[in-house]
């Protein structure tokens, strides 16, 4: 799994393989049977929380996956490349910018704060729960979440190309050239933003070019986070898939490899996904309805 790219892979290339190892469509789909769900959550000391971009969604974050997907004329994945920013740096951050700008409008939703306070709720009961996460938003931070892996990094996170620095940046705008940049309309022209005024390292003696602190297209997970990650999972007795499409890899293998060893997977989404079948419980609807009454303190739980 370490040798997997994060995000390019998809589906055409793993969802064969993986497919026959699911269950076949003819057999009984999940239950959406919440007592039954909330029984086994009651009892669970490890939990394993996967989100995706569904969960921010609710929450105004624009996607930029399917139609309408697109930044002026092009889609995210023409962007989120290496290639794209040794092509053009400006064009890439003024696209990085825009999506930093938008979050910092952003609030959680009830999908993530339901999170965070049964993350601490069942922390004061010496139960575990850990967010995996494929967002790069930090809406999960910001809800009050503290056990959080963020497997593609952060919007807020900047990483210098010259000397490898990585650091938080929540700075608006980021670099002074590019205030006011970004717009997201396609008769926008770029910037063309000289190289020397982007985003620049502030490590003594460095001036580096940063970057933004994300997993590109093409580009290998941290295997520091990935390997937290695999202990997370292995170890987990309960497994929520919440708001994502189950087809970006290495992730989407993560809760059917839960789900194969016997361990309860519950799946909130707003559509069925290629692994919804071999899952023990799918609840249908927004997850920020579907989720809190799902996290909500259990009755056999201490007051």
């Amino acid at each position: 799994m370490h040798q997997l790219t994060c995000r390019a892979i998809r589906s055409s290339h793993l969802f064969p393989q993986l497919k026959r190892s699911w269950p076949s469509p003819d057999m009984a789909r999940p239950s959406s049977d919440l007592a039954a769900f909330r029984e086994i959550f009651s009892k669970a000391k490890n939990v394993a929380i996967l989100t995706g971009a569904g969960v921010s969604a609710e929450s105004g974050v624009p996607t930029f996956r399917g139609a309408g997907g697109f930044w002026r004329k092009w889609q995210a994945q023409e962007l989120a490349t290496p290639e794209a920013f040794s092509r053009n740096p400006s064009r890439v951050w003024e696209f990085y910018h825009y999506r930093r700008e938008v979050m910092l409008t952003k609030n959680p939703n009830p999908a993530h704060l339901a999170i965070a306070e049964c993350e601490e709720r069942l922390r004061q009961q010496g139960r575990e729960v850990t967010v995996v996460t494929q967002n790069i938003d930090e809406l999960h931070r910001r809800a009050g979440s503290k056990n959080i892996l963020e497997i593609h990094g952060s919007l807020f996170k900047t990483r210098c190309m010259t000397c490898g620095h990585e650091a938080a940046n929540y700075n608006s705008p980021i670099c002074a050239a590019l205030a006011g940049k970004g717009a997201p309309d396609p008769d926008t022209h770029d910037a063309q933003i000289p190289v020397e005024q982007l985003p620049r390292c502030e490590q003594a003696g460095c001036h580096g070019l940063l970057r933004p602190a994300v997993v590109w297209f093409g580009e290998t997970l941290d295997a520091d986070v990935l390997t937290h990650a695999e202990r997370v999972l292995d170890r987990c007795d309960l497994c929520l898939v919440v708001g994502t499409s189950s087809v970006v890899y290495p992730a989407a293998m993560f809760a059917p490899q839960v789900a194969a060893r016997g361990v309860p997977v519950a799946e909130f989404n707003m559509e069925d996904t290629p692994a919804t079948m071999s899952f023990r419980f799918h609840f249908h609807g927004p997850c920020g309805t579907t989720l809190p009454p799902a996290l909500v303190r259990h009755d056999t739980e201490p007051l």
